[in-house]
């Protein structure tokens, strides 16, 4: 791969407006290759007041407001990666049109808790394409390295979904087979999450603003991020220190909607509300936290 080092991060708005156009040019199918550039940003800076804002819009703020000398969330480094993230996807090399995309999973593996006085190195990748039922995935990794180390990497799954899928649908996974979890609390989304966490992250996708923007998308409302629902689950289930965690998101949060937050031993789910006979509601996302032996 060829290293494309950034002294600061990419402007979000212009990415944004690049990536509403070129989604109108590209057409997803399989066979494409993904690019063969790696973005690098040597030195990431969190902004204390950003951090503030998104630690209590995503349930981390519990042990008091953090500052530059606190840990940081578990998912607060794909926030500072994202605009990287954001340039490769627009860019000429990567095949997908950007407003198709679905975010279908993503998996943090943390050696280290960084600290807001940190500065790491950021690293962003298209790792592969891989076949899906409904069309082709695109594994995004995007690492945070001190001193040359990836002390922390996540790797997420976007879904460029298109007619001539290879892969064979998926066998089981019901709502019926599945271990129901026990529901420890229940949360009420309000119509404006989606607003708050794109002011905060800077995600500004349509389906997310209001239901007048997600309509054209084929949904009747607005949807939460998944980010945020990976990162308020992160936060309930308390995850921190050395450790691998991960989401998948099976379905739409809608705005605004009222989800149970379940969870046993290492795993945790988001369902919607249970039904009058107990059948379980539907589900959102799945998620596992597995503490990892520190180095």
């Amino acid at each position: 791969m060829t290293d494309i080092h950034l002294a600061t991060p990419p402007a979000l708005l212009p990415l944004l407006v690049k990536g509403g156009a070129t989604s109108l040019l590209k057409r997803a199918s399989a066979g494409a290759a993904p690019p063969a550039t790696r973005l690098v940003l040597s030195r990431a800076e969190v902004d204390p007041k950003a951090l503030r804002s998104y630690a209590e819009l995503c349930g981390f703020a519990s042990g008091g407001v953090p500052d530059e000398q606190s840990v940081l969330p578990v998912t607060y480094p794909h926030l500072l990666g994202f605009p990287l993230q954001l340039r490769l996807m627009t860019s000429g090399g990567f095949p997908f049109p950007l407003m198709g995309l679905v975010h279908t999973s993503v998996t943090i593996t943390q050696h280290r808790e960084l600290r807001g006085d940190d500065r790491p190195e950021l690293v962003v990748y298209v790792e592969e394409f891989r076949p899906h039922r409904r069309g082709t995935e695109a594994v995004v990794v995007t690492e945070a390295r001190l001193a040359g180390r990836a002390v922390w990497s996540s790797r997420s799954t976007y879904l460029a979904r298109h007619a001539g899928a290879q892969a064979p649908a998926a066998k089981g996974g019901g709502d019926e087979e599945r271990t129901v979890l026990p529901v420890e609390s229940t949360w009420r989304l309000p119509a404006s999450l989606g607003r708050r966490y794109a002011a905060v992250a800077g995600d500004r996708n349509p389906i997310h603003l209001s239901a007048l923007t997600a309509k054209p998308f084929g949904f009747p409302r607005a949807i939460a991020h998944g980010m945020w629902t990976a990162a308020r689950a992160f936060a309930a289930h308390g995850v921190r220190g050395p450790v691998r965690a991960s989401a998948a998101f099976h379905a739409p949060v809608l705005l605004p909607s009222t989800v149970l937050y379940a969870a046993a031993g290492p795993d945790f789910e988001l369902r919607g509300p249970d039904r009058p006979d107990g059948t379980p509601g539907r589900l959102h996302v799945t998620g596992r936290a597995v503490p990892l032996a520190p180095e």
